[in-house]
């Protein structure tokens, strides 16, 4: 059972072998909000997120005689490398099931900290039960992603760290996937300092927290599908759910767009790379109706883990979302110089081509005329509204898709 002692033991644990992780006061999310913001950037900490934090306290809490015997462990990221570079801190060999949809970039993360990865698969569910399977089958130390106590605890020094540094802290805004980050922060926060409000954030398409809440205990979701694929998870865990219930005062739940939206802010007003699960704090805060921020504000952003490959998905999903992105198709005269005039006038009207493509072979076209799609780059709403405009009054007819 998780308690404030075990947070403080898992403190003295970590203490010089990872980074107290900046507490950053950013004055334009603050004057957008009308309050004091704070990131906590645990996506500056060593592997890229808060995961290093429980993974080492677990680890280091265990017998040598166990360590000995070799650790395994199931994740798709985050957790697969905080126990990865743990192990090799403590020189002990490390497996990690990963599920088929891994990225590259994460599996090639994970043994570049020295562990030995095996895919198998096509979710974290199925992963993790193979995992289980090796851990019997070889005698194996298996390290929970997030229900086990001492790894709430290891998670819950990242709440330490808020309430020293801000001790007249209002409101501390949570990412909450498997539970065990929210529970340790909540525990610290609300022993050290119990007025202050503990929100936790999950994306809607993975809300097992909200479901829990409303059922009174956790329960499987159909399904746990996000861009915050770190907390994306189908059920709530036994153990942290009931801290979560005692100690969590309210929890929102955010849309997919909110999310990329938030991404692509940070990167171009915070100066941040953030991934999808870090983020839907501050998604939260600016997309939703909910008064999630109330007096001074620690926004914890969790981790920063986003490859390239899906990096690019995102913005492109996050400018859609903002307005910024536009793809549409729209028939014209198949005549000479017919391309060129629709590239003018979308010049003209201050649009960046990124994509266009041309097809006179569609049967489903009338004849003498030509199928053109585009992807714009746009200026928000407004704008789009006047290239649309301005289409229809040359006769294009532009169908906007998504």
């Amino acid at each position: 059972m998780l308690d404030f002692q075990k947070i403080e033991r898992a403190a003295a644990t970590l203490e010089g072998r990872f980074r107290h992780t900046e507490l950053i006061h950013s004055p334009y999310y603050s004057a957008r909000l009308a309050t004091p913001l704070y990131f906590k950037c645990e996506n500056l900490q060593r592997t890229g997120s808060f995961k290093i934090r429980g993974a080492y306290n677990f680890l280091a809490s265990q017998s040598a005689e166990d360590l000995r015997r070799g650790v395994i462990t199931a994740s798709a990221g985050n957790h697969a490398q905080g126990v990865a570079l743990s192990a090799a801190l403590l020189g002990c060999t490390c497996t990690v099931v990963m599920p088929e949809s891994t990225p590259l970039a994460k599996e090639l993360a994970t043994v570049g900290y020295g562990a030995q990865v095996v895919i198998h698969g096509s979710s974290f569910d199925e992963a993790a039960e193979k995992a289980l399977a090796l851990a019997q089958k070889k005698g194996l130390l298996y390290v929970p992603a997030f229900d086990d106590p001492l790894i709430m605890a290891g998670q819950g020094t990242v709440g330490l760290e808020i309430v020293h540094a801000l001790p007249d802290v209002e409101t501390v805004v949570v990412p909450i996937g498997g539970g065990g980050l929210i529970s340790g922060i909540a525990t610290a926060v609300k022993t050290l300092c119990p007025t202050a409000k503990v929100v936790g954030v999950e994306a809607k398409s993975a809300a097992c927290a909200s479901k829990a809440r409303q059922k009174g205990q956790p329960v499987d979701l159909h399904s746990a599908c996000s861009l915050a694929d770190g907390i994306a998870m189908k059920r709530i865990g036994a153990q942290t759910f009931p801290v979560i219930e005692e100690l969590v005062d309210e929890i929102v739940t955010v849309q997919e767009e909110d999310i990329a939206m938030a991404i692509v802010n940070l990167m171009e007003k915070g100066k941040m790379v953030v991934e999808g699960a870090g983020a839907v704090g501050l998604a939260a805060m600016l997309y939703t109706d909910k008064s999630v921020h109330q007096g001074l504000t620690v926004c914890v952003l969790s981790g920063g883990n986003l490859d390239v490959q899906t990096m690019s998905r995102v913005v492109e999903r996050g400018m859609l979302a903002e307005g910024r992105y536009l793809k549409l198709r729209l028939e014209m005269a198949d005549v000479p110089g017919s391309l060129a005039a629709l590239s003018g006038l979308l010049s003209q009207l201050g649009a960046n081509i990124f994509q266009i493509s041309h097809d006179r072979h569609n049967a489903l076209l009338p004849l003498g005329e030509a199928e053109v799609r585009l992807e714009l780059e746009t200026r928000g709403p407004k704008h789009i509204g006047e290239i649309l405009q301005q289409l229809e009054e040359g006769c294009y007819r532009p169908d906007v898709f998504s």
